[in-house]
């Protein structure tokens, strides 16, 4: 009997497939069953080979070798999981497979992991592709009902062959000249240094601000805060002598007369749906996670639990097919924290979004970020998981509460013919703000007192207010996330059609490989973090002197995603798009090669390589201090001091823990320091757990009722007897 190879990415989806489709006899790197053969990738287990794979002369790095421009690429299995491309291969070439399903993650790179292993594996059989959005074993059993001929995909193949094609071409060809140019290890791409020069431009903003002083005027009564409007409506003003000079003008009045108040109803409908920069900028906020934190997370939730849909996704909305599932995905959550909130929704018969919700024309390769059908064993999740399944679910569930209501109240008093003016609100329907009423930061009612037009109130005080404008705020992962989706501010002088094509295809980078970027971007020592702050380092801003002006320019990105997506839709030849970037990697070889800047390692220690002699650099890793060997063939690199999670016992601040070895030792800014082995035992006896939320909450709730009550004794007495 001939049977099918299904091709997943992950060994994790792979096991749910073949569970589902009954595949229980293990092979070496395979699952099989009577209809099927499930096997799987390793993310990429085939790549582009490097530039040695095109002649041994490349091996050393010279600039007389540049640029290097392969005619045709080659592709090579990657060392580390070659083991895994021979088992597919092998599964490949057996006689009784008739087809292959390509069952990698449904986008332009899910197709480039499994074609890449077909084209190397030398594979001729017919391809069919299952695209799903979930690996529910529901979604898995819909999809392969409805499995797709692979032709329709060929030309997203294309388009991700021209991306990987384009990124060798480039991010090769300049890495390796400035590298060799500068003696330095520098790095660059068409994403990375775009978003370095962004930090840059945001600090340059920061040093070129200039602050200045701004006043305004409150009137203060028994009760109520009003503020002072001018004649043009403006609550402020940079005329200190004109703020002055109203308030020496009131100084003796002690009365006003309300002239006028206004109630206006208002609504504020739920948030959007997560995406995966969202819920990333999200995460940050609440917890300084790291990009790259919250993906590994939620790849968790996605892969291990079930518990959530494919995560790496740009859109917010949902496709009109799902409006069937979404009573089941409710139901699914029917579980602790969120039962009141569903016992709501099912009760009333709630289970259709608000408006926008469902929208098939703003999603494109996958849908929002929300809970799948299977509801998870929430006690098998850890902590982290935990707090990014509460996201994610409540959001979920906001969407199907009415909107927020409230009255707006403005009351305007006049006090020496000036006009002042409060606000206040008081809370109709909660409606999707019920979801979230535990919250200890949700505080939504500001309330004034009563007032009625032509009241004479009394005025205690009008003081004088003042401020002073504030520079834009340094990027954090969160804040630089939302500036590599959206880098419009970023691209003055740039056409419209390129600032538009950047917004439409998510910006710098993808939801994919946004985190990857800035970990490299750390990695590669040319930002550092303080606090939650990014900074750039000195290797950083040398780097983007040295750079040509076109690389720094996320309009690079632009014009890219502008060929990738014509070639995707079939309107555009991979050719056309490779031959402008061979010709724009040739002019900026050039330009790198004639330039007659210069590279200086202000950073260098007084201590030697241990492996090749050579000064070491230190730097300020993404989680501590490390000393890094100048030379880039030599490599070697160890940690000097990591910043922990660990609290100093005085100030609670997060320790550094520095030395090797036994002689490890906590340092804290506040000047307490203690060895390893004593902040080991200290913990050990405190039991070393940490109370979270709900255990607050939990304790909160035995606080307000309490359990010696008299009738509690009473019972107890009772059943002793």
């Amino acid at each position: 009997m001939s049977k099918s190879v299904v091709l997943a990415e992950k060994p994790s989806v792979a096991r749910d497939i073949a569970r589902v489709l009954g595949c229980n006899k293990k092979g070496n790197g395979f699952m099989e069953g009577q209809q099927y053969i499930v096997t799987w990738a390793l993310g990429h287990l085939v790549t582009h080979a490097d530039p040695e794979g095109y002649g041994n002369e490349y091996k050393e790095w010279k600039l007389e070798h540049l640029p290097i421009i392969p005619e045709p690429f080659k592709l090579t299995p990657i060392r580390q999981t070659s083991k895994q491309f021979n088992a597919v291969k092998a599964v490949l070439k057996r006689n009784d497979v008739k087809e292959v399903i390509i069952a990698t993650d449904a986008g332009r790179e899910g197709e480039l992991v499994a074609r890449w292993i077909l084209e190397m594996a030398k594979n001729r059989k017919p391809v069919k592709r299952l695209w799903i959005s979930s690996v529910t074993d529901k979604a898995i059993k819909d999809g392969f009902r409805n499995l797709k001929d692979g032709k329709q995909y060929e030309n997203l193949y294309e388009a991700a062959v021209a991306r990987a094609e384009a990124d060798w071409v480039v991010g090769i060809n300049a890495t390796r000249a400035l590298t060799v140019k500068y003696n330095a290890q520098l790095s660059t791409g068409r994403v990375q240094t775009p978003t370095l020069a962004m930090i840059a431009e945001r600090e340059q903003q920061i040093r070129d601000f200039k602050p200045k002083s701004y006043y305004g005027l409150q009137a203060l009564t028994e009760s109520t805060r009003f503020t002072w409007y001018d004649k043009a409506g403006q609550t402020q003003s940079f005329q200190k002598d004109l703020v002055e000079k109203v308030l020496a003008q009131l100084d003796s009045i002690h009365s006003g007369k309300v002239m006028d108040v206004k109630t206006t109803p208002k609504q504020q409908p739920a948030p959007s749906l997560f995406d995966l920069t969202e819920l990333q900028k999200e995460a940050h906020r609440r917890w300084s996670w790291s990009a790259k934190e919250t993906l590994s997370t939620l790849q968790n939730l996605y892969e291990r639990h079930k518990a959530v849909t494919y995560p790496r996704t740009d859109s917010k909305h949902l496709t009109s097919d799902m409006a069937g599932t979404l009573k089941e995905r409710i139901k699914a959550v029917d579980i602790g924290p969120y039962r009141k909130s569903v016992n709501v929704l099912l009760r009333n018969g709630q289970t259709k979004p608000q408006k926008g919700v469902i929208d098939d024309k703003r999603v494109s390769d996958h849908h929002a970020i929300i809970p799948t059908e299977e509801t998870p064993v929430y006690q098998d999740l850890s902590d982290k998981e935990q707090r990014l399944y509460d996201l994610i679910v409540k959001r979920f569930l906001a969407v199907f509460f009415g909107p927020f209501r409230f009255d707006q109240m403005t009351v305007e008093v006049e006090i020496g013919g000036e006009m002042f003016k409060a606000k206040g609100r008081t809370v109709t329907d909660e409606g999707w703000k019920a979801v979230y009423s535990t919250e200890e930061d949700e505080e939504d009612t500001d309330r004034l007192p009563a007032f009625k037009k032509g009241d004479e109130i009394k005025v205690r005080a009008v003081v004088m207010t003042d401020g002073q404008t504030k520079p834009p705020a340094r990027f954090n992962e969160g804040t630089l996330l939302a500036a590599m989706e959206n880098p419009a501010q970023f691209m003055a002088g740039e056409s419209k059609d390129l600032i538009k094509t950047l917004g439409e295809t998510g910006g710098l980078g993808t939801v994919a490989t946004r985190a990857d970027i800035i970990e490299k971007l750390f990695s590669s020592f040319v930002i550092e973090k303080k606090g939650n702050d990014i900074y750039t380092t000195s290797k950083g801003r040398q780097l983007l002197e040295l750079v040509p002006d076109d690389l720094k320019s996320p309009a690079l990105t632009a014009e890219w995603e502008q060929s990738l997506t014509k070639i995707a839709a079939g309107k555009m030849k991979k050719d056309v798009f490779m031959k402008t970037m061979i010709d724009f990697s040739k002019k900026t070889v050039k330009e790198i090669k004639t330039d007659d800047k210069k590279f200086r390692h202000d950073n260098v220690t007084g201590k030697m390589c241990p492996d090749c002699g050579k000064p070491l650099l230190e730097v300020n890793g993404k989680r501590g201090k490390m000393l890094v060997c100048q030379d880039r063939e030599c490599g070697h690199r160890r940690n000097v001091s990591t910043l922990t999670n660990a609290r100093c016992p005085n100030c609670k601040k997060k320790l550094e823990l520095r030395g090797e070895g036994d002689g490890r030792i906590f340092v804290c800014k506040c000047g307490h320091r203690e060895k390893l082995s004593s902040f080991e035992k200290r913990r050990n006896q405190s039991g070393g757990k940490k109370a979270d939320k709900r255990d607050v909450q939990k304790y909160l709730k035995k606080q307000e009722e309490p359990e010696n009550t008299a009738m509690a004794d009473a019972l107890k007495k009772l059943f002793e007897k």
